[in-house]
């Protein structure tokens, strides 16, 4: 029974391995998880798609555009600076960012309500753009993301068990695990970052 059940969601399972494996390497600053996320996301294309989940499909397609800058990001920062150099945002453009995640989860929420049938339009336009951002905040290795990750996987969860996705949900729930981590080291980093700026100063 559980081998038919692993048979019959291999693709998730796989989507779901090169999804930890991006977030254990995002973790530790380690450039490959962009490659690692690049496959998890051409997977899920196809898995948000048949669960009717359609803009968590298209932002699968976000996501792998954004591996491919973040990549590139990350490299060009290593090349001049051997340091992971963490930053931060002013609460002026968290302001815009959450008022900019807002309006276009109204918006598009709306449109997939009446032109679509798109399961849970609301919540699913909300964690699209959510993640949006987020994924733009790793790239710019702002110490933030990892508090917009934890509402937006938070979400998530609830979403992907509404349409039957539990091994996906599992997977979020790990996610929630690992963001404290994840903050945790990156908030370390940037300390150390300030303390080395302040020495030369």
């Amino acid at each position: 029974m559980i081998f038919n059940y692993l048979l019959q969601n291999w693709l998730e399972f796989t989507a779901v391995f090169f999804a930890i494996l991006y977030l254990i390497l995002a973790v530790n600053q380690n450039i490959l998880c962009w490659v690692a996320g690049i496959v998890s996301s051409i997977l899920y294309f196809f898995i948000m798609q048949s669960a009717g989940l359609y803009m968590e499909a298209y932002l699968q397609i976000f996501y792998v555009f954004m591996g491919l800058y973040g990549w590139l990001q990350w490299r060009k920062g290593n090349q001049i600076d051997n340091n992971f150099i963490v930053n931060t945002w002013s609460m002026l453009k968290h302001f815009y960012a959450i008022s900019l995640i807002l309006a276009l989860s109204v918006l598009s929420g709306l449109l997939l309500k009446s032109y679509t049938d798109a399961a849970l339009p609301f919540f699913d336009a909300f964690v699209t753009w959510g993640a949006v951002v987020a994924t733009y905040m790793v790239a710019k290795k702002l110490l933030e993301n990892w508090i917009y990750w934890l509402v937006i996987d938070s979400i998530s969860i609830l979403l992907f068990i509404s349409r039957g996705l539990l091994p996906t949900a599992f997977l979020f729930g790990l996610y929630i695990v690992i963001i404290f981590f994840g903050y945790k080291a990156w908030k370390k980093v940037l300390e150390e970052n300030h303390g080395i700026i302040t020495q030369k100063n």
